[in-house]
């Protein structure tokens, strides 16, 4: 008896674990062997995109992908289905010994709008998709805490300062993004432009467990575009939204 076919969530779940287990793997060979982090950096690169790519073209044949460490097919923008994925989000973190800094994100768009999606931070064990639990709650915490990335500065400060919290910055948009997810951060602000892939898997994981999730500038996300880029990144926990968005002069 043939087993039951995977839905859309179930593929990007499976992909995004498969990657994350072949760069953990992949990390702990290289570094034993005392490879550069520059030259594991583009092998973790190439070889998480193989392996997806591959993987989407078993189980999803006909569906465009694009992805950032592929040349971009234009034909993507007239398909139905479009995968949108970054193989290695945080590279220059990846090689890095000892860092959760890096993530692998898969999600699947329809009519520009992400219908499922994945996000694995492997370096700490975390997998989280578009089936989501209902958010949960944060760690008792005397105050917001509001993540960035480390290149990144004055936006989160005002964010954090409306709401009486900190600012925590480090690398990869999806482990920022996870950290929201899983309770450990209230508020993801990144002021400028990013590319898709940075954007659209975390994005959907993000709203399918209740958080706000918006440009930077308050306009709703939309993906596959010809020129891939999103105006920034707001994700908070909603009783956060309205003060963010005013430290931000939306």
């Amino acid at each position: 008896m043939a087993p039951e076919p995977l839905d859309d969530h179930a593929v990007a779940g499976l992909l995004a674990r498969e990657a994350g287990d072949l760069l953990l793997d992949l990390r702990g060979r290289s570094l034993a062997e005392g490879m550069s982090g520059w030259r594991l950096q583009s092998l973790g690169d190439q070889a998480a995109h193989d392996h997806l790519v591959g993987r989407l073209a078993e189980l999803r044949p006909d569906d465009a992908v694009l992805s950032e460490e592929g040349a971009d097919d234009r034909g993507r923008l007239t398909a139905e289905r479009i995968w949108i994925i970054d193989p290695l989000d945080g590279t220059q973190d990846y090689p890095r010994i000892g860092s959760a800094e890096w993530a692998v994100h898969v999600a699947l768009v329809i009519d520009g709008r992400p219908v499922a999606g994945a996000v694995s931070v492997p370096a700490n064990g975390g997998l989280y998709g578009t089936l989501q639990s209902p958010l949960p709650t944060p760690a008792r915490r005397g105050r917001p805490i509001v993540v960035t990335s480390r290149s990144q500065w004055g936006h989160a400060e005002g964010v954090a300062a409306a709401l009486g919290g900190e600012v925590h910055a480090f690398g990869s948009a999806g482990a920022k993004a996870m950290a929201v997810v899983s309770g450990a951060a209230d508020v993801y602000v990144h002021p400028s432009g990013l590319y898709e892939w940075d954007v659209c898997a975390p994005a959907a994981v993000a709203a399918a467990a209740g958080l706000d999730v918006t440009g930077v500038d308050g306009s709703e996300l939309v993906f596959n575009k010809a020129r891939p880029v999103v105006p920034g990144l707001l994700i908070s926990r909603p009783e956060y939204t309205e003060r963010a968005r005013a430290a931000l002069r939306w």
